[in-house]
């Protein structure tokens, strides 16, 4: 059984979810731009509710919603909702993208999204987890088209990819009118190659502010510019 992953202002259990609690997730819930103004949030794919947990602690934003398909991962969300301290912003529906597109008239300040992401030549190491994250992956076209009609005016939508899956993600975002507005190219070590992107869009089309993030300098010897980005989350930070 997995343990539960403790931060420093709350506890996440992910025993019950195929997708665990990782990098990717923790990078984003602190990379998600937010501001004084950030009324509402929408997390698509919440998994463990870890990048809406994070916002809202990041943010004062009275809304907080995200929205889960799979069954036992949004239970499990929603109880690290509301074993949080900020359970009465936080709210989690049981949905696929397209029905809630249908329902909700609501429009968001920003929007995230971990995408289940599956490509054939994803390592397989794992079956359980590689079956939740075919099942569970939501295709770019349908993510973006939802995320088009859910975000606000002035709304910024983040989310985190692999690097090779970067420019045909942007191509498909301007086809909906999503441009975008920050990016920033993420490697594990000096030496590796850049494996995931950060991008922030908007439906202002602007020259993207790049830049790049390495995680460590060695084995569990962290860079300054890491640690900075996620010391209010990591108890080791």
């Amino acid at each position: 059984m997995s343990k539960p992953f403790v931060f420093k202002q709350f506890t996440v259990q992910h025993d019950r979810c195929a997708m665990k609690i990782g990098t990717d997730g923790v990078l984003l819930g602190a990379w998600a731009p937010v501001s004084p103004h950030t009324s509402s949030i929408l997390d698509i794919g919440a998994g463990t509710g870890i990048i809406a947990l994070q916002l809202a602690q990041r943010s004062h934003a009275p809304l907080i919603d995200a929205i889960e398909i799979d069954e036992a991962a949004y239970e499990q969300c929603v109880e690290n909702f509301e074993d949080s301290p900020w359970g009465d912003r936080l709210f989690c529906y049981h949905a696929g993208l397209d029905e809630f597109v249908a329902e909700i008239d609501d429009r968001y300040d920003l929007i995230v999204s971990n995408p289940p992401f599956y490509t054939e030549d994803y390592p397989c190491e794992h079956p359980e987890r590689e079956k939740a994250r075919f099942e569970a992956s939501l295709p770019f076209g349908d993510l973006l088209e939802g995320v088009s009609r859910l975000l606000t005016e002035t709304g910024v939508f983040a989310t985190i990819l692999p690097k090779k899956e970067e420019v045909e993600f942007i191509r498909m975002a301007s086809e909906v009118n999503l441009f975008p507005k920050r990016i920033c190219r993420v490697r594990g070590t000096a030496a590796s190659e850049e494996k995931r992107g950060l991008l922030e869009f908007s439906f202002k089309e602007t020259t993207p502010e790049i830049s790049s993030l390495t995680i460590e300098t060695e084995r569990h010897n962290y860079t300054e510019a890491y640690k900075n980005l996620v010391k209010d989350f990591y108890l080791k930070m």
